[in-house]
């Protein structure tokens, strides 16, 4: 597997809309990471980069209109644009640094409502505003909260819904649903302790909307004047994954009444609900997964899904009966043979608690105990499933095992399990990482002397936190990862700034950060860092890999101007997975033939 097509393969797809066919944006590694706006796989405004920052993991960047025209944000300014059907280009939104998300049209058709992010003297600052599509001055219909998402309005355009969260929540931890009418604003359901997500109108007076209130994403039937709140299918499963992107939702209205839903435990699949009965039935699909932005209109969904043996492809499903995949990064996967297939590895750590892992065998288990590397997904409350991943088969097909970890903190197994982290970041997580290498070399899968550990962003943190508090690891790899909390808060982007201190909790950050313990390293260590991350700033990185030199421990140090928070370059995914794959062979004690060498100093 190469590199070249590992990175033709993050080609992504997402954030489908009906309107007069079929809209989506899709971001091309090949282009610098360009996001495209498509209308039926044409591109109707070629060569614009339209993508949002809000909360610098941006979103839904586009809204189709009724008229054939379509707004967007471009990504150099982040103003708001409207292409007519024609191909003419307005500009909607003041020169000011003001940035944009979660589109979507007032109820007359007259203007686009969504959430905006203003940075001042004294900070940042977020409202839901009216921007005007013929041009003029915005209007804030909601202020005063630190976050805003999901501006829904009512059937009639009498009312307006938003979710709304404080400092320092997450909007994983709580938010409120509030209710916008006749310049009050009242508060429906949620608080602190109660994550509320993506509201959708049944009708003018009720709505539906997904809470953790029993300790799983469920979705509700909620009446605006708050006489009910009815459960419409109470099970132990996701109906919802994290709010980290705007402008998606997990399900939608289907033209009968039902819903089209995601739900599961790790994988979501897609099903119909029904919201009178409560009865849930998967539709027969090859996908096994999906990201939670839906499109429905009429009988039709779209989304964004993917299985052990299909890449994240965008695909249209007729509840009817049929499936169509529109656009796949790949048209011509390897032959099976040469894709891992993953099985679940379960482990127990150190305190006693179990942790899982989907494990991937390298393509040749003759030899015995392989070297393996150990994932660690960043978020921290991101999780990992079943799809195809060719960043995997990168390794396995070279002889190297793959294990995936859904540590403490991750999502998709409910609020217990994503609360298990607060106030133990550093620990928890490195306690189950190590829990799952150890148990891949007690099942005799592994080589005890060559497991290496890789992660970005939080899981960048973890792989440092881990190489500094035990010896189980003989090499490191860490994407843009935090090595110390100290200045994190001024540093890093507002969205995050007070996430780390709920996750470390009321201890001494020295006691556990890796950059204090940078002397204790016990493996050499490569780290990756994009120059223009404003989520984790080169600092966090510069600052490891001076210390490692002092210690005298072997790393290498590798920058990327033009890079942000997660690469998007094709030729930086290249010489990502290239410099990996070197510096393993160090460390393992092989030469993989073709790959250039990675200097270690």
């Amino acid at each position: 597997m190469t590199a070249e097509l590992v990175a033709h393969g993050r080609r992504e797809y997402g954030f489908p809309q009906f309107q007069d066919g079929l809209w989506w944006q899709e971001r091309r590694p090949e282009e610098s990471g360009r996001t495209a706006i498509l209308h039926e796989a044409v591109e109707p405004l070629a060569g614009v980069d339209a993508r949002t920052r809000v909360h610098e993991y941006g979103g839904r960047s586009y809204l189709a209109l009724p008229d054939g025209g379509f707004v967007f944000v471009k990504e150099d300014d982040q103003r708001m644009y409207r292409t007519s059907a024609d191909g003419q280009v307005t500009v909607l939104t003041p020169d000011d640094g003001a940035r944009y998300a979660d589109f979507t049209l007032s109820p007359d058709g007259t203007e686009v409502w969504c959430v905006r992010e203003s940075e001042h003297a004294e900070g940042v600052t977020r409202a839901v505003v009216a921007v005007p599509l013929a041009g003029g001055e915005v209007r804030v219909l909601v202020a005063g909260a630190d976050f805003y998402a999901c501006p829904t309005a009512s059937p009639d355009g009498r009312r307006l819904v938003v979710l709304s969260w404080n400092h320092p929540q997450m909007p994983w931890d709580g938010t409120c649903l509030q209710l916008v009418q006749d310049g009050t604003t009242v508060t429906l359901l949620g608080g602190p302790g109660e994550s509320v997500l993506a509201p959708v109108w049944k009708d003018d007076s009720s709505l539906y909307v997904i809470s953790d209130r029993s300790g799983w994403w469920n979705l509700y039937e909620l009446a605006v004047d708050g006489s009910a709140l009815r459960p419409l299918c109470p099970i132990d499963e996701e109906f919802a994954q994290p709010l980290w992107e705007l402008g998606g939702r997990p399900y939608g209205i289907l033209e009968d009444g039902r819903l089209a839903v995601l739900h599961g435990r790790g994988d979501q699949r897609l099903a119909v609900l029904d919201p009178e009965d409560g009865t849930l039935q998967d539709l027969d699909l090859p996908y096994t997964t999906w990201h939670p932005a839906l499109a429905v209109s009429g009988s039709l969904i779209a989304g964004t899904a993917a299985a052990p043996d299909l890449p994240w492809s965008l695909v249209t499903v007729d509840v009817a009966g049929g499936w169509t995949p529109v656009a796949t990064p790949v048209a011509d996967l390897p032959d099976p043979i040469h894709l891992p297939r993953p099985s679940e590895l379960v482990a127990r750590g150190r305190s006693g608690r179990s942790v899982s892992a989907y494990v991937y065998p390298p393509s040749d288990t003759s030899a015995g105990p392989a070297p393996y590397v150990v994932f660690v997904h960043g978020g921290p409350t991101g999780h990992v499933g079943t799809d195809l991943d060719l960043g995997k088969a990168f390794f396995t097909s070279r002889g190297i095992g793959v294990a995936d970890v859904n540590y403490a903190g991750s999502s998709g197994y409910g609020r217990a399990h994503r609360e298990r982290l607060r106030g133990q970041w550093g620990v928890a997580d490195v306690e189950d990482v190590v829990a799952i290498a150890e148990e891949l070399a007690r099942a005799g899968l592994a080589d005890p002397a060559r497991i290496a550990v890789r992660g970005g962003s939080a899981g960048g943190w973890t792989v440092l936190a881990a190489i500094t508090a035990t010896r189980v690891f003989s090499a490191a790899t860490s994407y843009y990862g935090l090595s110390t909390v100290e200045g994190f808060s001024e540093e890093s982007h507002d969205f995050e700034s007070r996430y780390v201190s709920e996750l470390i909790g009321p201890v001494d950050p020295s006691t556990r950060e890796p950059l204090a313990r940078a002397h204790l390293t016990s493996c050499p260590v490569l780290l990756l860092q994009g120059l223009d991350d404003p989520v984790v700033p080169p600092s966090q990185s510069t600052r490891f890999a001076d210390a490692l030199k002092r210690a005298g421990m072997p790393y290498a140090y590798l920058e990327f101007p033009g890079e942000s928070h997660g690469f998007r370059k094709q030729e930086t995914i290249i010489r990502c997975l290239e410099a990996e794959l070197s510096f393993y062979g160090q460390c393992f004690g092989f030469t993989p033939p073709g790959i250039p060498p990675l200097d270690l100093a």
